[in-house]
């Protein structure tokens, strides 16, 4: 790489570190979109001045690209995330975007079962009317039941499932179709506190939401 060339990527990797910086600000749709193409204007440079071209137009086509390919949590994905986030302040769930972009609601025991049942609790249901509320017909949700490490797995595992089911289907009774709805069963392989305290087991005792849009065609 030339003088010329490793001038241009410098100059792009420090735009890259002024895009990343400026995030702060942005809504979580605009950082995904800046920081696409900040990671996409480096490459962009680093690439063509590899190949012989020049590091400039690299830099504006690889951040064009990135910005198309980091924006992919949608303006209806951050509104029912903050819708949900509103629904559940101050409750204990958490509410979260993952790093593939998907939204991720936790639901601990406190609202969602009581101790060996699969039965919603009545603090649930605003939080899944909540969920189910204004979704687009191509989302697709994901639901994962969990339980703490008291009993056997022969009693964990099909508990996780039922928990898992009996969401899907207060959500089918609010409109989302099943067939949109995956469940899952993971018993007490997942803990995400100590099971060996009861705070710990509360914890484990949980479920969790997965909200997602289907990957663009190409």
């Amino acid at each position: 790489m030339n003088r010329s060339n490793i001038k241009t990527t410098t100059l792009c990797t420090l735009a890259a570190a002024a895009f990343l910086a400026g995030c702060a600000d942005m809504s979580e749709r605009q950082k995904g979109t800046a920081t696409g193409a900040a990671i996409g204007a480096v490459a962009g440079a680093v690439l063509s001045s590899a190949t012989g071209g020049k590091a400039g137009t690299g830099a504006v086509v690889g951040g064009a690209l990135g910005a198309v390919g980091g924006n992919l949590w949608s303006k209806r994905m951050e509104e029912k995330r903050a819708a949900m986030e509103q629904a559940t302040q101050g409750t204990g769930i958490d509410v979260a975007r993952t790093p593939d972009n998907q939204l991720k609601v936790n639901v601990p025991s406190d609202f969602s079962f009581d101790i060996g049942r699969s039965a919603i609790k009545p603090q649930m249901r605003p939080v899944l009317d909540q969920f189910a509320q204004g979704l687009d017909p191509n989302m697709r949700v994901r639901i994962v039941g969990h339980t703490d490490s008291t009993g056997s797995d022969a009693i964990n595992n099909p508990l996780s499932v039922d928990r898992a089911q009996s969401v899907r289907d207060y959500l089918a009774g609010r409109g989302v179709a099943p067939s949109r709805v995956e469940t899952q069963g993971h018993g007490s392989r997942e803990p995400v506190a100590d099971n060996g305290s009861d705070a710990g087991r509360a914890q484990n005792r949980r479920v969790e939401i997965f909200l997602r849009e289907p990957a663009p065609q190409g």
